[in-house]
């Protein structure tokens, strides 16, 4: 797929330039007014039949071909995050306190760069959803869209997605058959005693104490509670409580994340840390309460879809530049929960290896991260070869 690739290529630099605009002026959840329209209005250009304001600021572009009945959905994340960029790039946020620090500009400009391509030159037999989703960073914007009837107004035989990964050679892709990001929930545990004078501990019921040694029991929930074989993360991120150091307070406060790849794991974690936060709570003689939050699903590639993907991105790349099975990821993706309603597979593509400046290594959700510009015609060539061989398979739907 040499001349794909050099198509891309040769078409790169616009949507470079498109990419860094966006990471210019990052949007975070819900508020991708600018983004959105950038990409409602690139779409219209191209002829796409462009919805916007789904699930708030999401924008789907669809684009019919012939008279095959495949259905496919490609999505790609849009907004920014509350982090204050150190980058140093030229084209780094004009905007205090939010930047592109997980590459959804890139992201963005890659399904850009391929929906142009489809629209001149694609050669495929169907429709094509593009869904420019808002809000992944916490937001839960792909519920969103959803709720706002994204499945039944733009039906999906499939639906796939790309994440960029530092740490990974730019270009090679990852593929995992099964569970691939883990479930993401979060609980604020808040104790009662009686706050009194430091020098008194027996006339107060102390908060902290019950606190402390809550941290201590919680790491028994993994390491006794869960079978060494499964993947499982309980954090204690935040533990506050008094002010000064002769005075024991009446309150503290725990914050947990809490991850899964496993659906059951994940209720096993919740109800071993009530019961063990309740028992905590009782022998130390203070009241616990638990604001459980659940936040994403484990994210979980079906078989069939992820061995189409691998297939592509071999085609594309050659197979010393894909890893078919790689490991789970403890991070979350809420991509998740459109897997939970329609069958498709969550890819990854290498961001870099190397740490200088454009080498795309840095961490995402790091201040000095950027997207690594040479992936914006790989990623749109693995999209573009994907959907024509995606939509070139299709057997009629039944009726």
């Amino acid at each position: 797929m040499t001349y794909l690739l050099q198509a891309l290529g040769a078409r790169a630099g616009e949507f470079i330039s498109l990419r860094r605009d966006i990471h210019r002026h990052p949007e975070l959840a819900f508020e991708e007014h600018r983004t959105a329209a950038l990409v409602a209005a690139k779409l219209e250009g191209w002829g796409y039949d462009v919805q916007r304001g789904i699930g708030g600021t999401g924008v789907v572009g669809t684009l019919v071909r012939g008279h095959g009945r495949g259905r496919l959905g490609i999505r790609a994340d849009m907004d920014a995050l509350p982090i204050a960029e150190a980058s140093g790039a030229s084209w780094a946020s004009v905007r205090a306190g939010v930047m592109h620090a997980c590459g959804h500009d890139g992201h963005t400009a890659m399904l850009l760069a391929a929906a142009r391509h489809l629209a001149e030159q694609g050669g495929f037999d169907g429709t094509l959803n593009l869904i420019f989703q808002p809000a992944e960073e916490g937001g839960g914007g792909a519920l969103r869209m959803m709720a706002d009837g994204l499945f039944d107004r733009f039906p999906c035989d499939a639906v796939f997605a790309m994440h960029n990964m530092p740490g990974i050679e730019q270009g090679s892709f990852v593929l995992r058959e099964g569970p691939a990001m883990a479930s993401s929930d979060y609980a604020s545990i808040t104790l009662t005693g009686v706050g009194g004078h430091g020098a008194m501990p027996h006339r107060a019921t102390d908060p902290i104490v019950a606190a402390a040694s809550i941290v201590m029991a919680l790491q028994t929930v993994v390491s006794r509670n869960i079978d060494p074989l499964q993947a499982a993360v309980v954090t204690v991120g935040a533990l506050h409580s008094g002010q000064a150091n002769n005075v024991i307070p009446a309150i503290a406060t725990l914050e947990l994340s809490v991850r899964a790849l496993d659906r059951e794991v994940r209720a096993t974690l919740e109800r071993r840390i009530r019961t063990l936060v309740a028992g905590q709570a009782a022998s130390f003689d203070v009241q616990a309460q638990i604001d459980w939050r659940q936040g994403y699903a484990v994210l979980v590639n079906t078989p069939a879809e992820t061995e189409f993907a691998r297939q592509v991105a071999t085609e594309l790349v050659g197979s010393d530049r894909v890893t078919p099975q790689g490991p789970p990821l403890t991070g979350s993706e809420d991509f998740a929960f459109m897997l939970e309603q329609v069958p498709g597979s969550y890819v990854l593509i290498g961001n870099g290896t190397g740490r200088g400046p454009g080498e795309g290594g840095c961490m995402v959700h790091n201040p000095g991260y950027d997207f690594n510009d040479d992936n914006v015609a790989t990623g749109s060539a693995f999209w573009v070869l994907l959907a024509e061989r995606f939509l070139a398979r299709q057997e009629p739907a039944a009726h």
